[in-house]
């Protein structure tokens, strides 16, 4: 089996109305579907019909991580993206408002920030660069110094 990547995750909340409205209007993600009988939704999270994430309302919620995929361009303007719909943003390490996070294993960049019910949420994009695991996680800045060295 050739996995071609992730199509839905699920998390589940403790509003949906909340949340739907925090994934539509501040994210930008697509409502697909919603069942007001079972208290579900599931959202387009991509053009395309490619990714979708579900939203479960429950009275006890377990939190989750998910992580959205974007480009290395749209990574460094996540933050401030974040920032103009309200949201905290923060790095790796939990520090607010910081620049991207770099794993320099992958390497990829992330930038954190957390839904209305808690979910760790991240966006990541895949750095085209060779891996230097030595380096841990490394600010994107320093990342691109270490880079041209």
């Amino acid at each position: 089996m050739n996995t071609l990547g992730l199509y839905e995750a699920h998390l589940d909340v403790s509003d949906l109305r909340t949340s739907i409205d925090f994934y539509t209007k501040k994210l930008g993600f697509r409502l697909a579907f919603r069942d007001p009988e079972r208290r579900i939704a599931f959202l387009w999270v991509s053009q395309g019909k490619r990714h979708m994430i579900g939203l479960w309302e429950k009275e006890e919620i377990h939190r989750g991580h998910v992580a959205f995929s974007v480009t290395p361009e749209e990574i460094e303007r996540a933050a401030a993206f974040l920032q103009e719909r309200g949201i905290a943003s923060r790095d790796f390490f939990g520090n607010p408002e910081a620049e991207p996070s770099v794993h320099a294993w992958m390497p990829a960049a992330s930038v954190y920030f957390r839904d209305p019910d808690g979910h760790s949420l991240e966006y990541i994009a895949l750095l085209p660069d060779e891996p230097r695991p030595e380096l841990g996680v490394v600010p994107l800045s320093r990342w691109k110094e270490l880079r041209r060295s």
